[in-house]
């Protein structure tokens, strides 16, 4: 925070905005779209001591999915009032820093690390973080934004200016994510990820601006150059 204004990327931005997580047609609708789609790629629990570490959990949004799925919900974050509202909906909070988590080596069966890569100096130190938690075999899901000129297009010109879209300053782009040092460094580090591109369906998305649904599916592209996501195992 810069004499009383926040900067780009400021944590304290998510502290101001907590009365957005749970609020579909708030500042964090795509968030709740995004955990959805995560979802998608997360198998049952095996079993139920099963866990999963939600890295930049805010304010819990994987929850339903989570607990459909079967898992333990451990969320880790630096943000106090997202984590006390996580917890409203079933999370075990864990305060902490996600290039540092306070967990025990390959305690994870799965690691979601959602929106929280482009938000980081360090990217490759997250991704090992992920390494680190995951048993032998678990999964790993993230998304991210890439470091590209159509997403620093996209993200901050022209959604930091629509309704709906990202709220002002939330990202900064020379933070955004290199995915074939992203993808280097998951090989170093065990991992077999591939990386997808997703967009929003435009026509559901016309629908829920219009208040005719209450959600929008992410749809997978071929293209990586704006949102991706990536899918993986520990070997």
């Amino acid at each position: 925070m810069i004499a009383g204004r926040l900067v780009r990327n400021d944590p304290a931005q998510y502290d101001l905005l907590v009365d957005e997580w749970w609020r579909p047609a708030g500042g964090f609708a795509a968030l709740h779209w995004l955990a959805a789609s995560r979802a998608e790629h997360i198998p049952p629990a095996a079993s139920p001591d099963a866990v999963l570490v939600d890295l930049a959990c805010g304010g819990g949004l994987m929850a339903p999915h989570v607990a459909r799925l079967g898992y333990r919900h451990v969320g880790v974050d630096l943000g106090l009032p997202g984590l006390l509202l996580a917890r409203e909906h079933g999370v075990l909070p864990v305060q902490g820093s996600v290039l540092g988590v306070p967990l025990a080596d390959g305690c994870a069966d799965v690691v979601v690390a959602g929106e929280i890569l482009e938000h980081v100096e360090d990217d490759v130190a997250v991704l090992a973080e992920c390494a680190r938690l995951l048993r032998p075999g678990g999964t790993l899901v993230i998304d991210a934004l890439a470091d590209t000129w159509l997403s620093r297009f996209v993200m901050v010109t022209v959604l930091e200016h629509v309704s709906g879209g990202a709220p002002p300053g939330l990202h900064d782009p020379a933070l955004f994510v290199d995915r074939q040092r992203l993808l280097a460094a998951a090989d170093r580090l065990g991992l077999d990820l591939r990386l997808v591109g997703l967009w929003p369906s435009m026509r559901e998305a016309v629908a829920w601006r219009l208040g005719r649904r209450e959600t929008v599916r992410m749809r997978p592209l071929r293209s990586t150059a704006v949102v991706f996501a990536g899918y993986g195992r520990k070997r």
